[in-house]
């Protein structure tokens, strides 16, 4: 089907037959590894770090050296594209990311561009091209970004938000510029991530972090609603191989038979989804991605066996499963922990594919 070397993770997601339940793991290039660190350091901040295409290519290569992933996944950060808007990303020391030109009013929206991402997000495509060179054609590379609604909610509340106030006040009080916002980002997200695929991406990835914090109409309507315009508006083949979508809604558990009527290929879980269950309710429509609960890797290595064994175990027999987490991996997480489980999918997961 394709030219890679181990292409195990491509399969899964069109529920095609696999020898072992592919594996790799959301932020697995990241703070964990010293090696990121390094690099991290060298770069000078977070942001130096993803706008260099090479350094980006170097920290998206480092967990290949250490685990048998099945999968790459582009080393960047979900806010390019509102800060490729002219919002003004920075990240502040224990805060995370804010904006120095939050979204405040209907002029604001009326004013936002749609980014050229052949220009205004040159790194990024620079960036895939480069690893997927490197690859070597070793795994698959996955490309991503936030879904519309999860970019919103930064771009209006100025950074990160416990209560989402501004944006569901936006969303309550002035709908009709919520829908103007979300459907510039929806154009915005599709772009970018067709332009991901022309660079070299195998697979996306669409991040909804705060979806689940909607209601469920309010989910359908302002979060799904886009994340479903997006994948119309996605290439589904280059270069004669099909390009496989993922959608992930953090706390999207409660409507995953929607989300599988969303025309993805695979739905990813986080830890509170009883993986077994979810398979019942999609059904054969979709392949499921996760959902080991990111802090049991703090566990002895014998307890993420346990664990690891229970997901696989949950889904049960056949193809249609990632192994994952159910969310990114913590920073201070022992990378011999990662390896554990890595291991344990490899030598627990065959049973189920004979």
């Amino acid at each position: 089907m394709t030219s890679l070397k181990n292409d195990i993770f491509i399969k899964a997601l069109f529920k095609q037959p696999v020898p072992r339940t592919p594996v790799w793991m959301m932020r697995q290039a990241g703070r964990y590894l010293p090696e990121y660190r390094k690099i991290r350091e060298q770069a000078g901040s977070f942001l130096a770090l993803c706008t260099n295409p090479e350094l980006a290519c170097e920290v998206t290569l480092q967990p290949l050296r250490r685990f048998s992933f099945d999968a790459a996944i582009l080393f960047s950060d979900i806010l390019t594209i509102p800060d490729a808007m002219g919002l003004g990303l920075y990240f502040t020391e224990g805060e995370g990311p804010k904006f120095k030109n939050p979204i405040k009013n209907a002029a604001d929206i009326a004013a936002l561009p749609i980014p050229d991402p052949y220009v205004d997000l040159r790194y990024v495509t620079d960036a895939v091209s480069l690893i997927r060179k490197n690859l070597q054609g070793a795994v698959p590379l996955i490309g991503f970004s936030g879904s519309p609604w999860t970019l919103a909610t930064y771009m209006v509340e100025g950074g990160s938000s416990k209560s989402f106030q501004k944006i569901k006040s936006l969303m309550y009080n002035e709908p009709r510029l919520m829908h103007q916002l979300l459907d510039k980002l929806a154009q915005s997200v599709a772009s970018y991530l067709n332009a991901q695929i022309e660079a070299g991406a195998q697979a996306v990835m669409l991040f909804d972090t705060w979806g689940g914090m909607l209601s469920g109409e309010d989910y359908a309507m302002f979060s799904l609603a886009y994340a479903k315009q997006v994948r119309q508006l996605l290439k589904t083949e280059h270069n004669g191989q099909k390009i496989p979508t993922i959608l992930f809604t953090k706390g999207g558990g409660l409507w995953l038979e929607t989300m599988a009527d969303a025309g993805y290929d695979a739905l990813g879980l986080d830890w509170q989804t009883n993986i077994g269950a979810a398979r019942a309710r999609v059904g054969e429509k979709v392949a499921l991605q996760g959902n080991l609960d990111p802090v049991s890797l703090y566990a002895q290595p014998a307890i993420i066996k346990e664990k690891v064994q229970a997901i696989l175990h949950s889904y049960g027999q056949g193809s249609g499963h990632i192994f994952n987490l159910g969310h990114g991996i913590l920073p201070d997480v022992n990378p011999d922990h990662v390896k554990a489980m890595v291991d344990a999918v490899h030598e627990l997961s065959p049973v189920y594919h004979s």
